[in-house]
């Protein structure tokens, strides 16, 4: 078990290791295998964070032309669907070079802006790079000379793909072998946001110019329902509203629109580019100010600053006649914090909605937005 913990919101959580790593390892001990033609019970890797892993081989297996074994994947205290996993690794021997192959279980690649190209397994550039290395070490060793063919495999890959991002990204049959670190750290929104970037990445190669963020699914599930373009290929953005705003702008993208609900989106009226609750709230300060522009009085304001939900608070905005004024003062702050985060690189216009509430609050650019969106990602027929 891996010894390496970060601190999260006041806790103390155990790393695991990637998919990269277990590959890794497993084609270590399975091209010593080969070699040496004696079974390995533990193989250690040092993963590109230069975190030494000491791992025990699983279903050890080997011939004089075919070495076998796999690697149990620990995600530590990640919620990881891959945990538990064991990643596969056969070795043979070839002429040379070190050719790297995926077997069953392991994912191929179908669209352009992934990491492998079109056909290719999908085995990342990191992964490659460290199963290289770590057979290498083995061949130096034992003094041997020629290459290997190592084939990676994922028993149950294929149906544990379907509980990740994989179908949606144009990877099909398997998992990814993926990890950059070689190390899993808990609940690590660096893992959300590279996924945020990699699907803007994809519709980029796609020659889109607009992109839709949804917050959530509820997002997109609003969005099916209400707009006249495709859902499907709306960006989940989850919290990171600033990181996928820049992350637009990095890639050339003309406009995007963000879609969410209201209780998410208010608190863009404060500046606040990431909305998780533990990172910031400000929700009923917000409504304060802009029903307070609005024209309420004291005594509704301070009702406001007693509530718990941003509907409760609007209903109270609504009984008394300020709400469509408060919504105008909302979306005009929303547009004036996101037009400093793009300093006017791109257009960015918002929906925010609460269908409790029946409230469509737009921005002034968001109409435009929605045309535009229309014409690139029509709704499929």
């Amino acid at each position: 078990m891996l010894e390496e913990y970060v601190c999260r919101d006041s806790r103390i959580l155990r790393c695991g290791y990637t998919t990269g790593s277990c590959a890794a390892a497993a084609a270590k001990a399975a091209a010593q295998m080969l070699l040496t033609q004696q079974k390995c019970e533990f193989v250690e890797i040092y993963t590109p964070k230069g975190i030494r892993l000491r791992l025990e081989v699983l279903d050890a297996y080997f011939t004089d032309k075919l070495a076998r074994c796999g690697i149990k994947k620990d995600s530590g205290d990640d919620p990881d669907v891959t945990n538990g996993i064991v990643v596969c690794v056969s070795a043979g021997f070839a002429e040379s070079g070190i050719n790297i192959y995926g077997g069953q279980g392991v994912g191929r690649v179908t669209k352009a802006g992934l990491d492998q190209p079109i056909g290719q397994a999908a085995i990342n550039s990191v992964p490659r790079k460290m199963i290289t290395q770590a057979v290498s070490e083995i061949a130096e060793l034992y003094e041997y000379s020629g290459g290997f063919d190592i084939t990676v495999s994922v028993p149950g890959g294929e149906e544990i793909a379907q509980k990740t991002y994989n179908p949606r990204m144009g990877i099909v049959g398997g998992i990814s072998i993926i990890g950059r670190s070689g190390i899993v750290e808990p609940m690590s929104n660096s893992a959300v946001i590279e996924t945020i970037k990699l699907e803007m990445q994809m519709l980029r190669e796609e020659n889109k110019q607009y992109a839709a963020l949804a917050v959530g699914n509820y997002s997109r599930s609003f969005l099916s329902g209400s707009l006249p373009f495709e859902a499907d290929k709306s960006v989940i953005c989850s919290n990171f509203i600033g990181d996928s705003i820049d992350c637009a702008v990095s890639r050339g993208f003309k406009g995007v629109l963000l879609i969410g609900h209201i209780s998410k989106l208010v608190k863009l009226g404060a500046g606040i580019m990431n909305t998780h609750s533990s990172n910031a709230d400000g929700r009923m300060d917000v409504l304060v100010s802009c029903a307070l522009k609005a024209g309420a009085d004291c005594g509704l304001l301070k009702k406001i600053l007693e509530c718990v939900t941003t509907d409760t608070a609007l209903s109270l905005i609504k009984e008394a006649g300020y709400l469509d004024k408060t919504l105008d003062e909302l979306t005009e702050r929303a547009e004036y914090y996101l037009s400093l985060r793009t300093k006017g690189a791109i257009e960015v216009g918002v929906i925010m909605f609460s269908e409790k509430m029946k409230i469509t609050a737009k921005t002034s650019k968001a109409d435009e937005l929605i045309e535009r969106l229309a014409a690139e990602y029509p709704e499929k027929i």
